[in-house]
């Protein structure tokens, strides 16, 4: 066993269908931000005491939350209005939007430049919908549109090599935009399975993990080689590497489990049950805690990584 379940988060009541979408943490403060897009709302969870502290309103279809520790800044993908919100983690009052692309969702931030970008779920009956916004985090301001080959999943950034990496569902392939140059596409890596959705990186040994809807987790190193292809438990939505411990977390809504994998050996430590349409976590690192967010019962599931079973 890896992860033990410390208990759960009651949160606030959805106002209308739906549930919650993605979150990140803050380290500095240690404040959890999660999208409850049935609320148009971030819900704020104080990750020391695990209690809810508090909503940020007017994020109308809220998908995405993204923390800066190195800037103190907080974002978010509000896709009902076609903008992203940035604010600084201590002033919540001063959140101010930005126009980006057409139903914004990934997330992705180049601290160094004060660059974010914006990844969009488009409309495929809307010619040129499908791209990515970049955003200059400083003047508030879109300074680029690049366009993708097709619908964008998550984004990370990777400071190493200065590039943004951006999941695109179909074709299958992850987009690289360098920061230094954002305004196009610099290199394409194909995906060898249907439906790229969660992404996340190792920095050290310079490999991505890609959680794909055809059930597989795709291990690519950041030059586009697949090193490996793992069965996960269903089609998935969030990946969280802990660094620390050599874990990879992958949320997965149907059934609604956590599949938790060593990360050297790509081999599953275990599977973890959460509830059915638990799609999205959130990951502190400090702490080794891992967040689900369970929409059927409007809570999170608070687990603590025990860091059992890497080789």
């Amino acid at each position: 066993m890896a992860l033990r379940l410390l208990g759960h988060v009651e949160l606030p009541g959805h106002a209308t269908a739906g549930g919650f979408d993605h979150a990140d943490v803050h380290q500095v403060t240690g404040r959890l931000y999660v999208a409850h897009t049935a609320n148009d709302a971030l819900d704020v969870i104080d990750c020391a005491t695990d209690h809810y502290s508090h909503s940020i309103p007017n994020l109308t279809g809220v998908a995405g939350a993204l923390a800066s520790d190195e800037r103190n800044l907080i974002f978010t993908s509000n896709r009902g209005e076609n903008t992203v919100g940035i604010f600084s983690a201590d002033d919540e009052a001063g959140l101010v939007k930005a126009s980006v692309g057409l139903r914004p969702n990934g997330l992705a931030y180049d601290p160094g430049r004060n660059l974010l970008l914006a990844a969009h779920v488009g409309d495929p009956a809307v010619p040129g919908s499908f791209t990515v916004s970049v955003i200059d985090a400083d003047r508030k301001a879109r300074i680029a549109d690049i366009p993708v080959p097709g619908r964008t999943r998550w984004a990370i950034f990777d400071p190493l090599s200065g590039s943004f990496y951006v999941n695109i569902s179909d074709p299958p392939l992850i987009v690289v935009i360098d920061a230094g140059q954002p305004t196009k596409v610099s290199r394409v890596l194909p995906v060898p399975i249907v439906g790229p959705h969660g992404l996340d990186i190792d920095l050290e040994r310079r490999r991505l993990f890609c959680a794909c809807d055809g059930r597989k987790l795709v291990v690519l190193a950041t030059d586009g080689r697949v090193q490996a292809m793992v069965d996960i438990s269903g089609v998935p939505d969030v990946v969280f590497f802990n660094a620390l411990l050599g874990h990879l977390y992958v949320a997965i809504g149907d059934p609604g489990v956590v599949d938790v994998f060593d990360a050297a050996s790509l081999k599953r430590i275990e599977t973890v049950a959460t509830e059915r349409g638990a799609h999205t976590l959130g990951y502190d690192r400090q702490r080794n805690k891992v967040y689900a967010f369970m929409p059927a019962s409007h809570r999170a599931a608070i687990y603590l990584d025990e860091g059992e079973g890497r080789e």
